[in-house]
């Protein structure tokens, strides 16, 4: 039988087939993949390449999946663009243990998490209120659990990393344009290949365009980045790749809230009503700059360089939900007051991260030894006016939940220059040295440790106050190979996290001590069925300790800043099952259960937690469910997919329900010879739900109804 070599694709299409598609790191593949004449490419690429064998994110060294005693989650380049994601949001429902909490700030393991990485390395542009983009993105790692041995202070639920895409010497050169509901409309380019005949250089270009206008009042979005790389190979040891990102998102009618909901989680109006005006918006400019020098001393010794360097500047004018009015006392709140908040925030960050790898041998053991080091330094300024709401002898009226009447009101009419702003300034440094060794002791059982130094150094510049402190986490993990089919591993790891510079104000109540965490996590990844069925699952006990809150009490001193109190323990305790199956030479399936149960331990005197009467977490769901199919249709080299994604109840910040959902998806490709067509359907059955909550004055977040959007690709 004849054979065909199906070309990789580097489309993105931007839709969002939100399918729950859960990855199984079992398989690994290059650029190319030989298939049958009569398999079809989309189908026949998606059983293979939707399974990585390797990862560096857990060691910072390359590592078969079934040799790390932690578990980790790869969403690859192939997954991204046949689910269409355009940004992180999207993708949340393919990882185990994780759901939105707010903007792209995730629950995680029953934490929330707002922090990521880029290649591994701290910088991250969309630092803030702003939503990241997948458009430069090659694959989302994700390393689950507290990673204090490899990564220095974090949150304990665990790691999201971005691994940007490179300038590769295979030539590849794609133009994209989508269209869908809600005036979704966007274009991109993207090109890489040699710059010399000698193939020493490569480049990289890509540039992107979207634009929209969603279902909330007076909302638009417009996102555009343009991406550069160079890579340089002075000889077969050395390279050095070169990047550059400029990144600009303009929101209208944001910072964006909820909409508000009763004590059992209903709408007290049309999803669609924002608590802004048109001319309310949050506007972010960035800019990245990446080199990363690697050198192969001999086959046995390497060093690899990373310095990231990064800058943004996000404006905000905005409406802020103050509280609701029952305003005819019928027992149901009908108003929302308002107040404005203008605002400026520059973050300005780099890191320098450099890491020495050295394999040996050691009587009848073989060793891989890392050595490393990082530095870190995060600049932030803000300057924030608000202007009071018409309840409390301001200027700024409320609106109507039922009847909103926007226009009456803007910026202009609240005198801001006349307000004394709040400023902020703060300066944070980070150092880590980190040493690890992962021990072959018998071809079947492995060893990894690891021990990490941390120093850091805060300045608020404003209070003319400064806290240093130190730290050593480590992590103590095993693997074994049975037969090759079922790989166990154990973990016990340590973290911590370091308050946040404006946190350790004496008006706030600091200094406080840094958060500590550790984890216990049992696993076992398994290949199945010939290799036809992957099936991986983990169980864990993470906990937390000195968790700031707000202090109900508020402003203790009368000084004009907020206190903050420390929870004094949390423990989260669940259970992850990921499963991934050919079922036929055309039809692939995947599932994923995950189950977790965060609860306050210890606390202190003043609150057990920020939601109210429990001892249960915020937007922590205990159960989530994920089932993703595709079937292909070789004849006309097509393919068709539907999904399934459930999200348990959970409980706003306020202790307000948010009600259990359910989304189905819907999704359709085909390929015409350089052509890529693709239809994306979310939300086919267009449910009203709330995908997390927060405070009670601001509401739920409201899930989208239903999108469709539709993708052409053309590979030249």
């Amino acid at each position: 039988m004849k054979k065909v070599v199906a070309p990789k694709r580097l489309a993105i299409a931007v839709a969002s087939a939100t399918a729950s598609v859960f990855v199984m790191p079992v398989w690994a593949d290059g650029t190319e993949e030989t298939v049958e004449q009569n398999a079809i490419q989309v189908v026949g690429r998606a059983q293979s390449l939707y399974r990585i064998e390797a990862s560096s994110m857990a060691t910072r060294t390359e590592t078969e999946l079934e040799k790390i005693p932690q578990s980790v989650q790869v969403i690859p380049n192939e997954l991204i663009e046949d689910q269409a994601a355009r940004k992180i949001t999207d993708l949340y429902q393919n990882i185990a243990g994780v759901n939105a909490f707010s903007y792209s700030g995730v629950t995680f393991r029953g934490f929330r998490q707002d922090e990521i990485l880029y290649d591994g390395v701290k910088g991250d542009p969309f630092n803030g209120f702003a939503v990241p983009q997948l458009f430069n993105i090659d694959q989302v790692v994700v390393l689950k659990g507290p990673a204090g041995a490899m990564y220095g202070g974090a949150d304990p639920g665990g790691l999201i990393n971005y691994v940007t895409k490179k300038p590769e010497y295979e030539e590849n050169r794609q133009v994209e344009v989508a269209i869908g509901n809600d005036s979704f409309f966007s274009t991109s380019l993207e090109m890489t290949g040699a710059a010399n005949e000698q193939e020493t250089q490569a480049y990289r270009l890509g540039i992107y365009n979207a634009s929209e206008e969603p279902f909330r009042n007076n909302t638009d979005e417009d996102n555009t980045i343009v991406d550069l790389g160079y890579r340089f190979d002075f000889s077969d040891e050395t390279n050095l790749v070169l990047q550059y990102t400029d990144i600009k998102q303009a929101l209208g009618g944001a910072r964006l809230r909820g909409v508000p909901v009763d004590d059992n989680g209903s709408f007290l109006t049309d999803i669609n009503w924002n608590h802004n005006e048109a001319g309310d918006f949050q506007d972010l400019n960035a800019q990245v700059v990446q080199a990363r020098l690697k050198h192969a001393f001999d086959d046995s010794l390497q060093l690899d360089l990373t310095t990231r360097y990064f800058q943004n500047e996000e404006l905000q004018n905005y409406h802020e939900p103050r509280g609701l009015v029952d305003t005819n006392s019928d027992g149901i709140a009908d108003f929302s007051h308002r107040q404005f908040r203008n605002q400026k925030r520059e973050n300005e960050g780099i890191s320098i991260t450099a890491n020495l790898v050295k394999e040996l041998s050691v009587g009848d053991t073989e060793h891989v030894l890392l050595f490393g080091g990082d530095w870190y330094r995060h600049d932030y300024k803000a300057n924030l006016r608000t202007a009071k709401q018409q309840s409390k002898d301001g200027p700024v009226p409320g609106l109507d939940l039922q009847n909103p009447v926007y226009g009456l009101t803007s910026a202009a009419d609240y005198s801001l220059d006349t307000l004394t702003p709040t400023l902020q300034d703060t300066r944070s440094d980070r150092y880590g040295i980190y040493l690890q060794d992962q021990i072959a002791l018998t071809e079947q059982w492995g060893l990894t440790l690891g021990a990490r130094y941390d120093k850091f150094d805060d300045e608020d510049r404003i209070a003319n106050s400064s806290f240093k402190d130190s730290d050593v986490t480590y992590r103590i993990g095993t693997t074994y190979n049975i037969n090759d089919t079922f790989f166990p591993y154990a973990l016990y790891g340590t973290g911590f996290k370091p308050q946040s510079a404006s946190s350790q104000s004496a008006n706030a109540g600091g200094p406080f001590e840094p958060e500590t965490s550790d984890i216990i996590e049992l696993g076992v990844r398994t290949h199945l069925l010939d290799n036809r069925l992957a099936l991986n699952a983990a169980t864990y006990r993470i906990r937390r300790r000195n968790i700031l809150q707000a202090d109900p009490a508020g402003d203790v001193n009368n000084d004009g800043t907020d206190d903050l109190v420390s929870i004094g323990e949390v423990e989260s305790n669940g259970f992850e099952l990921e499963l991934t199956g050919d079922l036929t030479p055309n039809w692939v399936a995947t599932a994923s259960y995950a189950y977790n149960d965060a609860r306050v331990k210890q606390s202190s005197e003043q609150t057990r937690n920020s939601v109210p009467d429990t001892d249960k977490f915020a937007n922590a769901p205990q159960n989530t469910f994920g089932l993703w199919t595709r079937y292909g249709f070789p004849a006309i080299d097509s393919s068709i997919a539907m999904g399934v994604d459930y999200v348990d109840e959970q409980f706003s910040l306020s202790g307000q329900r948010v009600k259990p959902y359910s989304v189905y998806n819907l999704s359709w490709q085909t390929e015409y010879q350089d052509w890529l067509l693709q239809l994306n359907v979310k939300n086919l059955f267009d449910k009203e739900y709330a995908s997390s909550g927060f405070l009670s004055r601001s509401g739920h977040f409201p899930g989208e109804p239903r999108r469709v959007y539709l993708s052409a690709t053309y590979n030249f």
